[in-house]
């Protein structure tokens, strides 16, 4: 049985839905817990309740959503950049340039930069350093192919993991406990101005690729067909590579690295709803953000001591992601 073609009707009617599913795993995660929450007397500011909940599950739970929202998109469009099917927003280096400055943060015992802690800062600037410099490996005069733009990602990508697992061998084992947890990706409380700049970027990144979703449809099937239907593929891919890259910078320097979520949800969505951007990505931020939820949910109250929650995204996505695939028995490609 073939996937339906996507009409306004439909389009509006399935991004509904994801919208419903992932507005109840905002709503009920955050009451999930070792500790019962009355919220009753959580939002008469009441402690230890109003702490709990406004103080610690609610931002987690926040910031959960904005974070897999971010990298779901981001999977979805250097999928279609790329035209490769294991492309995750980590594939071209950024993350890896993020990870960089962390290590050196952590390496260097530097605490905040500018009034923001130093680890996210130095993040931000590595994540910055290593998008500009595959730009300028990738680019030849004023052009850039997306063959290019892949093998100096992950050329660089490579040779920035190396730099990272030497800080780690020459640093002291305080040093080498906080790298090895950042590198692992969590998603821990943060306060409100966070939460703020963070959406300020997320969401009008990703609003504004989904506006563009008939260009990366034409981007998908080939540079040379995007040219011949009238759009240009150089100021698409530039823009593409910075806008994915930014989106991974944001979330990398805050949470550290997860992985899964860029790579399982596009496919899952792909293959149930077909190739399809205008459908693809709406559907793929949703059902990222509430899948990342759900599974830091499970990270936090599963076992006495919480474990990182990129383990739980692979657990859980892994095996529902094969279940899927075998259930369809169809190219992962569409």
């Amino acid at each position: 049985m073939g996937i339906e073609p996507v009409t306004p009707a439909r389009a509006a009617r399935i991004i509904l839905l994801a919208l419903a599913v992932t507005a109840l795993v905002a709503v009920i995660t955050p009451l999930i817990g070792p500790a019962k929450i009355d919220l009753s007397r959580a939002f008469r500011g009441e402690s230890p309740d109003a702490q709990m909940f406004f103080g610690v599950r609610l931002p987690r739970t926040i910031l959960a959503l904005l974070v897999g929202g971010a990298l779901a998109t981001a999977g979805v469009l250097f999928q279609a950049l790329l035209r490769d099917a294991l492309a995750t927003p980590y594939t071209l280096g950024v993350s890896s340039g993020a990870s960089l400055g962390a290590v050196i943060a952590i390496c260097l015992g530097m605490n905040q930069i500018g009034g923001i802690p130093a680890v996210w800062a130095a993040a931000l600037l590595g994540a910055a350093g290593v998008l500009l410099l595959v730009v300028a490996v990738a680019a030849e005069g004023r052009r850039m192919s997306s063959f290019t733009l892949l093998l100096a990602g992950v050329t660089i990508n490579s040779v920035v993991m190396s730099l990272i697992m030497l800080l780690h061998n020459l640093a002291s084992v305080g040093q080498s406990f906080a790298i090895v947890h950042w590198l692992m990706g969590n998603i821990d409380p943060v306060d409100a101005s966070t939460l703020w700049w963070m959406a300020a970027i997320i969401l009008p990144v990703c609003g504004g690729l989904c506006l563009l979703a008939r260009q990366w449809n034409l981007m998908s099937v080939g540079e040379e067909w995007a040219a011949t239907r009238g759009a240009s593929p150089q100021k698409l891919l530039m823009l593409g590579y910075i806008a994915g890259s930014l989106l991974t910078a944001v979330v990398t320097a805050v949470t550290g690295p997860i992985g899964f979520i860029g790579l399982v949800v596009p496919h899952a969505v792909r293959l149930k709803l077909g190739g399809d951007h205008r459908l693809l990505m709406p559907v793929s931020f949703l059902l990222g953000a509430a899948l990342l939820t759900v599974c830091d949910t499970v990270a936090r109250t599963i076992l006495v001591v919480e474990i990182p929650v990129s383990v739980v995204t692979a657990l859980i996505g892994g095996p529902f992601f094969i279940a899927l695939l075998r259930s369809r028995r169809r190219s992962l490609w569409l």
